[in-house]
């Protein structure tokens, strides 16, 4: 089996530069991260966008959906910004025979608090065993797209 990454960029792959937030999308923090985790699994990364997900268009969406039906790998993880990350989800169901599972986090990878490392190595976990079809794993908890929301004030996702 061999995973395929995709990565859009979002939270999880910003670099903050002062106190007053300002941040660019930097690279993926995918291979880092499974390179610390001693992952020996086959997997390829590959970047398809560098936003913000608030910044996302439906021409963003479409070029994110054609490259994942176009892509031969059968296990595909998404890393995408959490505030749209349910819309994008819903958008990708149409494709057949994959296993896609999206994922994020509420702050930066590089931050030493940050959610991100826990969030790869669970969604590297969820697309290896579930069953065809389009999820969201994030924060050791696995949605169906349709059933679930973010809680902004929280920093959480939860069930509809």
């Amino acid at each position: 089996m061999k995973i395929k990454f995709f990565t859009t960029g979002g939270t999880i792959d910003k670099v903050y530069f002062d106190a007053r937030s300002q941040y660019l999308i930097g690279e993926s923090s995918v291979k880092e991260i499974l390179t610390e985790a001693n992952v020996d699994l086959d997997y390829e990364a590959e970047s398809i966008l560098r936003k913000d997900s608030l910044d996302m268009t439906a021409e963003d969406r479409q070029l994110i959906f054609d490259k994942i039906a176009a892509d031969p790998h059968e296990h595909i993880v998404l890393t995408h910004g959490t505030d749209t990350l349910v819309e994008t989800a819903r958008f990708l169901q149409k494709i057949q025979d994959k296993v896609i599972v999206l994922t994020g986090s509420m702050a930066p990878a590089r931050f030493k608090s940050s959610d991100a490392v826990f969030n790869i190595g669970f969604v590297f976990a969820a697309v290896q065993t579930l069953p065809h079809g389009v999820y969201i794993a994030i924060n050791g908890r696995i949605f169906n797209p349709e059933k679930v929301r973010k809680n902004r004030e929280e920093q959480k996702f939860e069930l509809l």
